[in-house]
């Protein structure tokens, strides 16, 4: 059986499945964060947006969380860490959610800080980040899952 790899891992389309609590929590859930993470994304690199579409709240902890537990919830879910322990579970998939998310939010700062201030430019820069970085996590974790015999 060749390695499952991110192009043949049958996880990496994109389709509507069933809504069972396997499906919520572990299709859904993530797929919300990564809508949430590339929100983020606009959120930090343009704040003025989504102050103009949300003028009464901040919602960036809204998006940071909803990113965060999307991203956990991939995480503790992925082939490699199903060998570990249900409490090492909780804490790799929480550690690497906080990591790739704020490690996102500080790059995203920094370059906001370098780029020319065009609102245009920050918003494609952050979304066009996000889906590059996100892009670039899915295959990284599944590299990682890959390696793991099952």
């Amino acid at each position: 059986m060749p390695p499952v790899t991110p192009s043949n891992d049958p996880r990496s389309k994109l389709t509507l499945k069933p809504l069972n609590s396997q499906n919520i929590l572990f299709y859904y859930a993530p797929l919300q964060g990564a809508l949430s993470y590339t929100a983020l994304s606009v959120n930090v690199m343009n704040p003025s947006l989504v102050l103009r579409l949300f003028p009464k709240r901040d919602i960036t902890n809204i998006l940071l969380f909803n990113s965060l537990v999307g991203s956990g919830l991939y995480l503790y879910n992925r082939p490699h860490l199903q060998v570990a322990t249900k409490q090492k579970r909780i804490l790799y998939s929480a550690f690497g959610a906080v990591m790739f998310s704020l490690g996102s939010v500080l790059t995203w700062a920094i370059v906001r800080s370098v780029i020319p201030e065009n609102l245009i430019l920050c918003t494609a820069a952050g979304i066009g980040s996000s889906l590059a970085l996100l892009k670039l996590g899915h295959y990284y974790i599944g590299h990682i899952d890959s390696l793991v015999k099952v």
